[in-house]
C-alpha cells in the first residue's frame, strides 16, 4: 500500500462551500457558517478523487516527525500569524469591495516574531525565498516539542527521546477490528505529520484519561482508513454520518494520487460534533509493551495502562 500524504497545510473541502449568516456551532463568537453545496469542488475533481483513500480525520492537534539535533524529533504546529496592524489591514480588505485584487503581504514585517528553531510547513508558497501566508493570513509551520517546556507538556507526555520512541494508537495489524497502543520507533515515523490526542487536547472529544491520569496519544495520519463510504453524493454523505457507525467521526480526509488531502466536516453537513459515543470509542484496545525491555517500560511507565480506555473493554498483550 503506497505511504498516505502528510498535513502540511489546509485542506480544501470536497464540495464548494458557501457563507451562511448564522452562529457558527464549530466556532464560538463566529457569526456565520461554513456549508456545503451540492456541487464538488474544482480541487477534488482535479485531484481525481474518485480514486483517493477515504481516511477518518481525527480531532486533536496536528504535529510533524523530522530531524532535529541530529535525531529524529516530534514538532508541535505554531502558525506565524500577522502583527495587529497588518491583521487590522488584512480584515479591512477581505470586508472591502476590492478584494478581488491580490493583497500585498510584507512577510519580513507584517507577522509577529517566532521562535529561531521555527521552521514553514511543506508545501507552502514561496517568493523571494519567503514563505508566504495563507488564505487565512497566517504561515503554517513547526516547532520542535522540546523536553522541558511547558507549553508543549502535552506533546512531550507522547514521545522520549533517549529511547527514541513515541506512543501510537493505531490499527491492531492482525484484526481490523481492534485497537493497539504501541512504542512505535521515532525513525519509522520520519517524514509523516501525526495527530495528538487526549485528556488536554481540544477539549478532550474521545474522553481519554481523566484530570488525575492524563492521557495522550499520536495517530498517524490516514491511519484509520474508511471501507464502506457511499457515493459522493452531498445527501448521501449526510445520511452515512447520521446513521452509519462508521459514520460517528468528526470528517473524513482524502488522500489523493497526487498527495493533495481532502476533507469534509461534520459542521460543512450542518451535523454536531463533538458527538457521544464516536467510532473510535466503540473498539476495543490492545496494549503492547515488550516486557523484555526494561528500559522501554521505564521511558513510559505502565500506570497509564489502567487509564488508557478508549472503550470499557481493554486487553492487555505482553511479550
Amino acid at each position: 500500500m503506497r505511504r498516505l500524504g502528510s498535513v502540511q497545510r489546509k485542506m480544501p473541502c470536497v464540495f464548494v462551500t458557501e457563507v451562511k449568516e448564522e452562529p457558527s456551532g464549530k466556532r464560538e463568537q463566529q457569526p456565520f457558517k461554513v456549508l456545503a453545496t451540492e456541487t464538488l469542488s474544482h480541487k477534488a475533481l482535479d485531484a481525481d478523487i474518485y480514486s483517493a483513500i477515504p481516511t477518518e480525520k481525527v480531532d486533536g492537534t496536528c504535529c510533524y516527525i523530522t530531524t532535529y539535533k541530529g535525531q529524529p524529533y516530534l514538532w508541535a504546529r505554531l502558525d506565524r500569524k500577522p502583527n495587529k496592524l497588518a491583521e487590522k489591514r488584512f480584515k479591512n480588505f477581505l470586508h472591502s469591495k476590492q478584494n478581488s485584487k491580490e493583497f500585498f503581504w510584507n512577510v519580513e514585517e507584517d507577522f509577529k516574531p517566532v521562535p529561531e528553531c521555527w521552521i514553514p510547513a511543506k508545501e507552502i508558497e514561496q517568493l523571494n525565498g519567503n514563505p508566504m501566508p495563507d488564505e487565512n493570513g497566517h504561515i503554517p509551520g513547526w516547532v520542535p516539542v522540546e523536553k522541558n517546556n511547558k507549553q508543549y507538556c502535552w506533546h512531550s507526555s507522547v514521545v522520549n527521546y533517549e529511547f527514541e520512541i513515541a506512543l501510537v494508537l493505531k490499527h491492531h495489524p492482525d484484526d481490523p477490528g481492534l485497537l493497539e497502543i504501541s512504542a512505535v520507533p521515532l525513525s519509522d515515523l520520519l517524514e509523516q505529520t501525526l495527530e495528538l490526542i487526549g485528556t488536554n487536547i481540544n477539549g478532550n472529544p474521545y474522553g481519554l484519561g481523566s484530570k488525575k491520569h492524563p492521557l495522550h496519544l499520536l495517530i498517524p495520519h490516514g491511519a484509520f482508513q474508511i471501507r464502506n463510504l457511499p457515493t459522493l453524493k452531498h445527501n448521501d454523505l449526510l445520511s452515512w454520518f447520521e446513521g452509519c457507525r462508521e459514520g460517528k467521526i468528526e470528517g473524513i480526509v482524502w488522500h489523493c494520487n497526487d498527495g493533495c488531502l481532502i476533507k469534509v466536516h461534520r459542521h460543512h453537513l450542518g451535523l454536531c460534533w463533538p458527538i457521544p459515543d464516536t467510532y473510535m470509542n466503540s473498539k476495543p484496545v490492545v496494549i503492547n509493551m515488550n516486557l523484555n525491555n526494561n528500559n522501554l517500560l521505564c521511558a513510559f511507565g505502565l500506570g497509564f495502562i489502567v487509564y488508557a480506555q478508549l472503550t470499557s473493554e481493554v486487553s492487555f498483550k505482553f511479550f
